[in-house]
């Protein structure tokens, strides 16, 4: 087992430099993302090319610490670039997002896989997914980690891993016992790795597979973090602000489209409380900021009209993709959350 390396994306501040990222973000989403959008989302594939811009203006480096060549962005800059990205391109907004899981981990980890992988990560020469939802599946555990000679052995299958095909590595998580075995495993399919493509109603395009672990073997220096469940889900509630970035994008573009309503201040209020709220209140802020964006959708397609139905229209995709945010990333509370607001109970 490694040890984890102190720093991570809130670390080093650059705050003077954090309204040029910004605007930088705003000009790749509003100038190189958004119009491409809907094109992005009936491809069936992410065009490499999308990710590219990203990688060209060093927007991969958002999840990486200066130390490994990243940006060592303060935590309010990364949740503002998420939130700019997601309201140009959710699709590209969503598998890029997921590179933050194997950045960080490298850049946090000492040994090998820190060697191999941070810096590419950081820069976006090397790219990367997750395989971890699964960890939030009630019963029996979905990937089992079982120790052996020389490392471990990985079996189970992992329901939702976005950008296969775009992807180098995937920081994959493993149940063994009480723990979660933490691994970075190169995307190579082969008799003990398969990909099985999965077809959604939004971010199609993202290309998320099935994923399927058959004793796949993992060497003792691709595991990147061995942790207790309990330690691994504290973190993982402490951090559920970030993924309410992409309803707020996806709440700002519709608005944008919109025009000036009375859900202007709406979305205000949605922000200051993901930003404001303690672990505990997290639940209630995330679903708040996911069902506004539904609202905000819908106001949208009201507005326009019958064409907004139509594949070329933008109210259509965002739409979909709000609906799509009221499941990702979620836990039972806030999908409890959701439930009562939607239905008033």
């Amino acid at each position: 087992m490694w040890r984890k390396r102190p720093g991570g994306v809130n670390t080093v501040r650059v705050t003077d430099e954090d309204s040029k990222l910004i605007d930088l973000a705003t000009d790749v989403a509003d100038k190189k993302l958004f119009p491409d959008a809907n094109d992005v989302d009936q491809a069936g594939t992410i065009p490499s090319a999308k990710l590219d811009l990203l990688a060209e203006a060093g927007l991969y480096g958002l999840f990486s610490p200066s130390d490994v060549g990243g940006l060592g962005a303060d935590i309010t800059t990364v949740r503002r670039i998420h939130e700019t990205i997601a309201g140009g391109c959710l699709t590209t907004a969503f598998v890029w997002t997921q590179h933050g899981g194997p950045a960080r981990a490298a850049a946090m980890t000492d040994g090998p896989m820190h060697d191999a992988w941070a810096r590419r990560l950081a820069s976006g020469e090397a790219r990367g997914g997750v395989a971890f939802a699964h960890l939030l599946r009630p019963g029996t555990p979905l990937i089992s980690a079982t120790e052996t000679s020389d490392g471990w052995k990985f079996t189970g299958t992992a329901p939702f891993v976005s950008g296969w095909g775009n992807i180098d590595v995937v920081l994959t998580a493993a149940r063994h016992g009480d723990d979660v075995v933490w691994a970075l495993l190169d995307t190579t399919e082969g008799p003990t790795l398969r990909s099985n493509r999965l077809r959604l109603a939004a971010i199609d395009s993202s290309m998320t597979v099935e994923l399927r672990f058959a004793e796949h073997p993992v060497r003792a220096e691709q595991i990147t973090l061995i942790e207790s469940f309990d330690d691994w889900f504290t973190g993982y509630r402490a951090g559920l602000r970030t993924n309410g970035s992409l309803a707020l994008g996806i709440t700002g573009r519709c608005l944008r489209l919109l025009g000036p309503s009375p859900l202007d201040q709406g979305y205000a209020t949605a922000r200051s409380r993901l930003d404001n709220a303690t672990t505990q209140e997290m639940p209630a802020a995330r679903s708040e900021a996911a069902t506004f964006a539904v609202t905000a959708a819908s106001a949208l397609v009201a507005s326009v009209g019958g064409s907004a139905v139509m594949l070329d229209n933008h109210a259509q995709r965002l739409a979909r993709e709000a609906t799509f945010l009221l499941v990702q990333g979620q836990t039972p509370e806030i999908k409890q959350q959701n439930i009562m607001r939607l239905t008033g109970l």
